[in-house]
């Protein structure tokens, strides 16, 4: 295998959403950059969106509604645990980013008169804008890669950050999947957008690949930040989504909601009242699932035959098209039967969570010159159009960064010792395959992480994964594709360490079910209203630390505080993690809640 160094002012790593527009802004901020977009696939087909989008979760949209109900919604949703200075970003740029993909061509609703015609599913605020034609997305943005003379390279697998003397970021090294040839990418800042951490449990189908995110995003860019030392944010803050059983994609109630469809419990009786995600609304699910009210569906039998026509258009076209082929196999129409639901595999994301790599509103890490955009960026619930919107920031910001700065030489040491690491798989005669330690370490994620989380379960899962590392050292690669796969096993068992030692390191519940421990059933603001980031030491240990909240943006006080916690329907509220037992128990919690928020 050759050893090959190339140069650039920037390298981007991951075509998917955050990463294409990151690398147009960078180019537009300064055509005289050298900009690279580097993906492991092809930018094509690569990511989230690879087959297109059928909306957009959090547009805020002038005339619907402002960027401080935005703000103060997603800091509700999140029990208050926010920077409100990225999200605030992010709202406030919202609209722009919309006016540009649709001048580029994305195709979004528009009502008779041309305005767009959002729709509410949020508890607060309506923020949803349907893609009824949002196939199109991908090809729309390698128009414009190509038009802003963006230097692309495909089947790179990206496996680490380079860093200078000073600690800051100078360039990837990484290999391709197809000639196993070993890349050195110098540069003058990096930008990650690789996306969420989504092979990280396994899918109740036993399916490696069948996973609620793509599972081509298997936590490589959590790994690759946190080996350059830079911050990761609330990673106990899980992704855990509600989706259509044995299939990998979720029911949709973006699109069928503002259409009439609704979660329903066996009875077909409504239980929630909003069925956008947050952690109080799984735990609700959740509950239902667990109690005698089981399973949980969809409800889509009790509209009109035009509505279902154009839910089955929007649904069986975009995001995931084989999603109608399912629905045939399993004998289900939506005309006649309600569609069974099921909870998702942990993940860490911050797009549909809170779980990513820290960053400013500038999109900047904790370490200088490293930017992150997208599902790996801990901007919380930032979906498809903050992925894009946080792109553009990373794009710009980083152009301005590099500006003067003197291109740094490779670490010599650093380049050596990860080419050895990488291709060490490949020079073993026997070993384990790739998929046999990745099933056997997924399988414990599951055994020991999924929510309702016990401490002991978690101390035992971390002696497991520490067992894991041993056979990740024995793993044998046949060809550079198994390659790829033995190297995204080791990213895989770095972010299962992380998922556990976060979720140790919070003692208390909080986000519904995505943090609910046994063990701590209670939610402690006295304690845990912070944040908590984990970081790698001098030693080269996984530490955590707490970090306060900055101060609020956007009051939230009143009835505002505790929405969320009111969301079961026929109830005066709902019922909280750790307090069905004790009814009283609500008022403490509520009160809680809302004097931490009035704190920060």
């Amino acid at each position: 295998m050759n050893t090959l160094t190339h140069e650039y002012d920037i390298v981007v790593v991951g075509g998917g959403t955050a990463g294409p527009m990151a690398a147009i802004k960078a180019k537009e901020r300064n055509p005289a950059l050298r900009v690279l977009l580097l993906d492991k696939a092809h930018v094509k087909r690569s990511g989230a969106i690879s087959m297109g989008m059928d909306g957009l979760n959090n547009a805020v949209i002038p005339g619907h509604a402002t960027p401080e109900q935005y703000t103060r919604e997603i800091t509700v949703a999140n029990d208050g645990i926010v920077d409100q200075s990225t999200v605030y970003a992010y709202a406030r740029h919202s609209f722009t980013t919309i006016e540009q993909l649709d001048r580029w061509g994305v195709r979004f609703e528009k009502d008779e008169t041309g305005d767009y015609a959002v729709k509410k599913v949020h508890h607060m605020g309506s923020y949803v804008l349907p893609m009824p034609e949002g196939h199109n997305v991908k090809k729309v943005l390698y128009r414009q890669l190509k038009r802003a003379r963006v230097e692309i390279t495909n089947r790179i697998v990206a496996t680490r950050v380079l860093t200078d003397a000073t600690g800051a970021a100078s360039g990837v090294m990484g290999f391709d999947c197809r000639t196993a040839d070993f890349h050195v990418i110098r540069a003058r800042a990096v930008i990650l957008c690789c996306g969420a951490a989504g092979r990280l449990g396994l899918p109740a189908s036993g399916y490696l690949m069948g996973t609620y995110e793509n599972p081509t995003n298997a936590g490589d860019g959590y790994a690759m930040a946190y080996h350059a030392g830079a911050a990761l944010a609330n990673l106990e803050c899980f992704q855990i989504n509600p989706l259509i059983k044995d299939y990998n994609g979720p029911a949709c109630a973006y699109v069928t909601g503002p259409l009439g469809g609704y979660t329903a419990n066996g009875k077909g009786e409504r239980f929630i009242e909003c069925d956008y995600w947050s952690g109080q609304m799984m735990w609700e699910f959740y509950q239902e699932l667990q109690g005698g009210n089981g399973p949980v569906f969809l409800k889509l039998n009790h509209l009109a035959e035009e509505t279902i026509q154009t839910i089955e258009t929007i649904l069986h076209t975009n995001e995931r098209p084989s999603r109608g082929q399912f629905h045939v196999g399993r004998g289900t129409d939506y005309r006649r039967q309600m569609v069974e639901m099921h909870i998702s595999e942990i993940g860490f994301c911050s797009g549909h969570s809170a779980s990513g790599v820290h960053v400013n509103e500038r999109a900047e890490t904790t370490v200088p010159g490293l930017y992150a955009a997208g599902d790996m960026a801990a901007v919380p619930h930032n979906y498809m159009l903050g992925a894009f919107t946080y792109g553009w920031f990373a794009g710009q910001n980083a152009a301005d960064y590099v500006a003067g700065r003197e291109l740094p030489e490779a670490d010599a040491a650093q380049v050596a010792a990860e080419r050895a690491r990488v291709l060490a798989p490949l020079a073993r005669a026997s070993g384990l395959p790739p998929a046999q330690v990745e099933y056997k370490l997924r399988r414990m994620v599951n055994d020991y992480l999924q929510p309702p989380k016990v401490t002991r379960k978690m101390e035992i899962g971390l002696q497991r994964f520490d067992a894991i590392a041993e056979d990740i050292g024995q793993i044998r690669a046949a060809n550079p594709h198994e390659l790829m796969r033995a190297v995204e096993v080791m990213a895989i068992r770095d972010c299962a360490e992380m998922a556990a030692r976060a979720s140790l390191f919070r003692t208390e519940s909080r986000w519904g079910l995505y943090h609910h421990r046994v063990d701590y059933p209670q939610r402690n603001d006295a304690d845990w209203f912070c944040h908590t980031h984990l970081s790698k030491d001098a030693a080269g240990r996984m530490v955590s630390h707490k970090r306060a909240i900055e101060p609020y943006i956007v009051p939230v006080a009143g009835d505002d505080a505790t929405a969320y916690q009111r969301l079961r329907v026929g109830r005066g509220q709902a019922v909280h993690p750790g307090t069905e037992a004790r009814p009283e128990a609500h008022t403490e919690s509520r009160t809680g809640l809302a004097t931490g928020l009035a704190a920060a």
